[in-house]
């Protein structure tokens, strides 16, 4: 019985802890994504070319 309760305890903080890791994770990676794609915008982009079209040029 003893290590049930155990494994229950371990198995709720492994949900607590890998559920704040996404949280974190999402959020840098968001945070970058919207820093790059300024980025681009301001600086990688030619005439009228949208940030997307300047990202798939640059990685050729």
């Amino acid at each position: 019985m003893a290590k049930s309760k155990l494994v229950k305890a371990n198995e709720k903080i492994e949900k607590a802890f890998v559920g704040g890791y996404k949280k974190i994770e999402n959020a840098v990676v968001s945070g970058y994504t919207k820093i790059e794609d300024k980025f681009v915008d301001e600086f990688l982009t030619k005439d009228s070319e949208s940030v997307e079209d300047a990202k798939k040029r640059l990685k050729q």
